[in-house]
């Protein structure tokens, strides 16, 4: 094996490393028209088509840098029985399920993870569970798919997320385990589930954090990401030196398309970012907020004028490309299929949604050429490998 990774992250469009991923898998099924609100979705997925677009995804990822499975990571370490018997106590007890602790540990390391992932099936064999609607006594975990949620690395740490919804609280429990235990990866993480004195209404997500520099940290604060978790993260930059800033954007918490920051804001290069133009062209209600930590103590919290104006007073001056295009209509189709949710794997080398046209349009009038998943698979259209 070699080294191990130790994370370290000062930028969203730096040349990335590595990435975990989780390719959809039978837990996308295990969801009906009934459950599906219940497991964050507006609709039921179809399993071949998901599959096949994460595909698309981890294949070109795989030609640029190294890649992980969470579902291989966690079977990795459930081979050890001492973690594989901590791990299952701490799921069982989060989920109120100890009676089904000892069927967990008679399963091998790789029946466990699946099991652990994609669902257990409640067993009828008492009256309470033989009339019971449920299907299972640890749900699916529907979302791990977006990865970033659950985990994310912020400068030399991992913080593990305390997710806003009770149905992905697992999915942190998992990442947290694979962080600690993993010998693939050296590295400190910050949990607020294992705070003690962190409330219920504590919760940060990493959909809602982007690193913009070495210094400044920009946080979404809404359905997902609350002031306390905020908070949470503001007391733990105390403890680094030199000074730090937050800038905290609020965000409508509707509908579920403005779920995270990165719906509506991503960094795509040294000078660029997308933008719901919506958002952040006109005024609206939703303040930007600068907090600057140093030497252990919140020096300042003043409200700004706007997030792109807030981040050239910090010297970052971007020049905002729009969701959708110009088009308001399509701006709005647009942000609601992810149109400005893409991710940088370099600077100015990115990846997005192929749905979103109007997208794709606006940047290439600024510059970027749009490449295929398929054709960067074929070898048709090989982009500069990262490393």
């Amino acid at each position: 094996m070699s080294s191990p990774i130790v994370p370290h992250i000062t930028s969203e469009i730096g040349e990335i490393e590595a990435v975990i991923l989780h390719t959809p898998g039978p837990e996308v099924e295990n969801m009906t028209p009934g459950n599906a609100e219940r497991a964050l979705y507006s609709d039921i997925l179809n399993l071949p088509v998901a599959k096949e677009e994460y595909f698309q995804l981890s294949a070109v990822l795989e030609k640029l840098t190294k890649t992980f499975q969470v579902k291989d990571l966690l079977t990795e370490i459930l081979e050890d029985k001492d973690i594989k018997t901590s791990l299952v106590e701490r799921i069982c007890t989060h989920e109120g399920v100890l009676n089904i602790k000892e069927d967990l540990l008679a399963l091998d390391h790789k029946e466990l993870a699946s099991q652990l992932i994609e669902g257990v099936a409640l067993k009828r064999d008492s009256l309470t569970t033989f009339l019971s609607d449920e299907r299972y006594a640890l749900r699916p975990l529907h979302n791990f798919f977006f990865t970033r949620d659950a985990s994310v690395t912020i400068f030399n740490d991992v913080m593990i997320s305390k997710m806003a919804n009770k149905v992905r609280e697992r999915e942190s429990i998992i990442m947290d385990a694979i962080f600690t235990y993993s010998p693939h990866f050296k590295t400190s993480t910050i949990n607020p589930m294992s705070t003690w004195h962190v409330g219920e209404e504590t919760h940060i997500e990493g959909g809602d954090i982007l690193i913009a520099r070495e210094d400044i940290l920009i946080i979404g604060n809404g359905a997902r990401t609350s002031t306390q978790g905020i908070d949470f993260l503001a007391d733990h930059l105390k403890k680094h030196n030199g000074k730090k800033h937050i800038v905290v954007q609020q965000l409508p918490k509707a509908p579920e398309s403005f779920i995270h920051l990165d719906m509506v804001f991503t960094l795509l290069d040294k000078e660029t970012c997308l933008v719901y133009e919506p958002m952040f062209g006109h005024e609206n209600n939703y303040a930007t907020i600068l907090m600057t930590i140093e030497n252990g103590k919140v020096l300042n919290i003043s409200r700004q004028s706007g997030l792109l104006q807030c981040l050239e007073r910090l010297g970052m001056k971007l020049k905002p490309v729009s969701c959708g295009g110009d088009d308001l209509w399509q701006q709005e189709r647009e942000q609601w299929h992810s149109g400005a949710n893409f991710f940088a794997i370099a600077p100015g080398k990115l990846m997005g949604y192929a749905r979103n046209v109007h997208t794709l349009e606006a940047l290439q009038k600024e510059g970027y050429s749009v490449i295929k998943a398929t054709d960067v698979i074929k070898r048709k259209n090989k982009p500069r490998q990262l490393r």
